[in-house]
């Protein structure tokens, strides 16, 4: 399957599995709504490890099984070679320990996690642009490789409307080892909101998106209104270059590299470990 088709199918995974928890009640500005990237734009630092680390401490899943897989994904990320062999045994091998836990285990210990490891992470800025949204009867979407539970947790904790992330398959509750599509990431996140603005009645032209990072341009570039937030080299040039609105949150030289790195590893990771976070099969 070409990446086009992976990119359409997890886009329309991730838009069907959108939680609409606001939609009970008709918003002010039903045409207009905001999408918020994850990483470095509303939280400091990867959600994702965050998320790993917890589970590990959790004995969720082991050091040997996660290591594997990231260095697979870190490999073809930053060597750029996109062999199709290659790529598929990096995703399949993140599944292999994805089946056996339920989606209760899940979300249970991903809402201990976000308490404990992301809530203090939160960029006040960012989540000031994401209110001043609510505030103006929009609503909003977190849109992020993160599997779609935590992502949902996150848009939950912060009262927003819902949450499109990667969407593992799962059988009565129990994860199968399998994806729905593929990982929500670079055009993938563009194809679940033309989904979800399809579905809801979205007028993307007058719609926001916000996003650190360069591979989020499919997404940026699909709206009327798109903004750099704390953004990599990369994606401030082209901000500056399109006439685009440019937030940074963070303090000092130090900080600035610190969220180009973490934006970096994340990518490197988000095959390896937001797909399969979930957990491994339990041994005997």
């Amino acid at each position: 399957m070409d990446l086009r088709r992976r990119s359409t199918l997890a886009g329309e995974a991730a838009a069907a599995s959108a939680e609409v928890e606001s939609a009970l009640s008709t918003p002010a500005d039903p045409t207009s709504a905001a999408f918020f990237d994850v990483d470095n734009t509303v939280m400091q630092g990867a959600s994702i490890f965050h998320l790993a680390r917890g589970l590990h401490r959790r004995k969720f899943f082991t050091t040997r099984d996660i290591a594997g897989a990231v260095y697979k994904q870190a490999y073809f990320r930053f060597v750029g070679k996109e062999d199709p062999a290659h790529i598929a045994d990096a995703r399949n091998s993140a599944l292999g320990f994805i089946a056996g836990h339920t989606v209760q285990e899940l979300e249970e210990l991903g809402r201990e996690i976000f308490d404990e490891a992301m809530a203090h992470r939160i960029w006040p800025g960012t989540r000031a642009l994401a209110q001043r949204h609510l505030d103006q009867g929009q609503r909003v979407w977190l849109v992020t490789a993160a599997p779609i539970e935590i992502a949902s947790i996150i848009a939950r904790r912060l009262g927003l409307t819902g949450a499109m992330g990667t969407v593992a398959e799962h059988e009565d509750g129990v994860y199968t080892g399998r994806l729905v599509g593929d990982l929500l990431h670079g055009p993938a996140k563009a194809e679940a909101i033309k989904a979800l603005a399809a579905r809801e009645g979205l007028d993307l032209s007058r719609c926001s998106a916000y996003s650190d990072s360069v591979n989020d341009l499919p997404m940026l570039s699909l709206v009327g209104d798109p903004v750099a937030i704390n953004p990599d080299p990369a994606l401030r040039a082209h901000a500056k270059a399109e006439g685009w609105r440019i937030r940074d949150y963070r303090t000092g030289r130090k900080a600035a590299r610190a969220g180009l790195m973490v934006s970096a590893v994340a990518g490197a990771a988000a095959g390896g470990v937001a797909a399969a976070v979930a957990a491994r099969r339990p041994r005997a």
